[in-house]
């Protein structure tokens, strides 16, 4: 049995992951048909349930920062995950190159945080092309984010941070998909701004629009795989 997942529901082989666990809820209530509380285990909310088109899946809170990342995305390979797409947040520095709320898919991340560079990478994480495409058919420009331990405007952070977008746990996401075989991608919403944030409800909106683009994603590039 896994350490940190209690899961007391099946697990899917798609999954969309997130670091918050109320948005984990917000997201399954959003994109599954009667989803079911699959985890509560050390606050790490996770859903099975069915996309409207039928297909199995799972949302996967997993909490803050690469290391709590990496343990639930192992356990949730283990029970069963195949295929996952990170919808998330980022911090942007630069007023020039985005604007609060936009939606971005992450063609590779580079590795500034240990937990990456712990499993191996080496400057830099790409995400899967082909869910990567399909996540960027409706729009979305594509980009590439650094994620560190601290973001932008956080303690040694604060000053000297690159012009670009921040995250926290998508070079790992994708580090650790590649070392289990994984198909990995991420999309996230740029949620704060050279220090200014986005507020919770425009921020929500974004995220559910990158929610239903991930699923879109997932069953777009799922010809040929039967159904779990």
């Amino acid at each position: 049995m896994p350490f940190y997942l209690r899961p007391s529901a099946p697990t899917a082989a798609d999954a969309l992951i997130c670091g918050d666990p109320a948005r984990a809820l917000t997201i399954a209530q959003h994109v599954m048909v009667q989803p079911r509380m699959s985890n509560h285990n050390r606050g790490l909310w996770g859903y099975y349930g069915e996309a409207p088109s039928g297909r199995p899946l799972t949302v996967q809170a997993t909490g803050i920062g690469a290391p709590s990342a990496v343990a639930v995305l192992a356990e949730s390979a283990d029970l069963g995950v195949t295929r996952v797409v990170r919808v998330g947040t980022c911090a942007a520095v630069g007023r020039r190159l985005w604007k609060l709320g936009a939606g971005v898919v992450v063609s590779a991340a580079e590795t500034a945080d240990g937990a990456s560079r712990a499993l191996g990478a080496d400057g830099e994480a790409r995400a899967d092309p082909g869910l990567t495409a399909a996540l960027g058919s409706g729009g979305l420009p594509a980009a590439t984010v650094s994620s560190s331990d601290l973001l932008p405007g956080e303690g040694a952070a604060a000053a000297g941070a690159a012009p670009g977008l921040h995250d926290l746990q998508t070079a790992a996401v994708l580090t650790l998909a590649r070392r289990l075989g994984l198909t990995a991608a991420a999309a996230l919403v740029v949620r704060s701004l050279d220090g200014r944030r986005l507020e919770d409800e425009p921020l929500d909106a974004a995220l559910l629009r990158l929610a239903d683009a991930a699923v879109a994603a997932l069953e777009a590039t799922a010809s040929g795989r039967s159904r779990p």
